[in-house]
């Protein structure tokens, strides 16, 4: 099995956090009604960056559940966008929150167009409440900025509940590559214009927009690949099928080591649990939560750094 070579900007003090994407994840829920990001010195690739946030959400359907004092008094669907191997914090958090509701709590991998056919899936649920999601900031955010036209409205279809967790989008680089380093990558890119190519879970999702921020600040050229999803990203990078990756830590660390109230309360409850931030934490994820309001903020926010990134970038809007 070829080794997979991590690049992380912690060996290089010049290149503080160039190693990736910084991911957030966070809940929300099916409406019934209507990070930072600094730019890098001239001449180096990244300087003290932190790099834009991915999220997901937990969104459930609302309507009239303020009269629903019972709530839940039957099973619930979690919807997730991307296939199974990238959903372990997602069924951690269903495991614990069909125990603290009493309920079962089933999770449907919801899979296709980089999440927002989850995210659709989700938004045309009946707002009953029994139908949440855990979505990626990209389904709340980019998307809204990289698509002509979604099929759900995230501001009208969506409420958001809280963050529950982030983790860090790490530069991978396939051990066929002849690179120990962040320098030498890059230096070996310019050398090599767009013979060297990166992998990535679809169009608009941080390890696409990770890639193309990296390629902006370092003025390199490299080819894009498109998968369904991280697990197949990381068997192509095994095999040396593509070059690089920036790719959440989760599936890939065994190879290097009222009702929306209530849903709120229990899942802070949850990702505070010394046991769940254990196992977020060992999966390389980091556990958070807020307020909903909080989390509406952010997801404005961000809509605003990435439509900056996407428009650098110069990503023509998808049919």
């Amino acid at each position: 099995m070829d080794r997979i070579a991590f690049l992380k900007s912690v060996a290089d003090p010049g290149l503080a956090t160039a190693a990736g994407a910084l991911a957030t994840t966070a809940i929300c829920q099916r409406a019934a009604t209507p990070a930072t990001l600094r730019a890098a010195e001239e001449g180096s690739i990244m300087r003290s960056i932190a790099l834009a946030v991915v999220w997901a959400f937990i969104v459930l359907s609302i309507a009239p559940v303020g009269a629903q004092t019972n709530y839940p008094d039957k099973s619930i669907r979690l919807v997730y966008g991307f296939p199974a191997g990238a959903d372990l914090v997602t069924r951690i958090y269903a495991d614990r929150l069909a125990e603290a509701f009493g309920k079962p709590v089933v999770v449907d991998n919801v899979t296709g167009a980089a999440g927002n056919i989850g995210a659709d899936r989700l938004a045309k649920a009946p707002p009953d409440g029994y139908t949440i999601g855990i979505l990626p900031a990209a389904n709340v955010t980019t998307n809204t900025i990289l698509y002509k036209k979604l099929p759900y409205d995230p501001v009208k279809d969506l409420a958001p509940v809280t963050q529950i967790f982030s983790y860090p989008n790490l530069l991978l680089v396939s051990n066929d590559v002849p690179a120990r380093t962040v320098q030498e990558l890059v230096a070996l890119a310019r050398a090599q214009p767009n013979k060297l190519t990166y992998g990535h879970a679809g169009v608009g999702t941080t390890t696409h927009l990770s890639a193309e921020l990296f390629k902006s600040m370092a003025h390199i050229n490299i080819q894009d690949v498109p998968y369904r999803g991280p697990p197949q990203i990381a068997t192509d990078m095994m095999s040396g099928q593509i070059s690089m990756a920036f790719i959440a830590p989760g599936p890939l660390l065994p190879l290097v080591r009222e009702q929306k109230i209530k849903l709120n309360r229990e899942s802070v409850k949850i990702m505070n649990s010394p046991d769940v931030r254990k196992r977020t934490v060992d999966l390389g994820n980091v556990p958070l939560t807020s307020t909903a309001a909080q989390l509406a903020e952010i997801i404005q926010a961000e809509t605003a750094i990435w439509a900056r990134i996407v428009n650098e970038a110069g990503i023509k809007p998808i049919e």
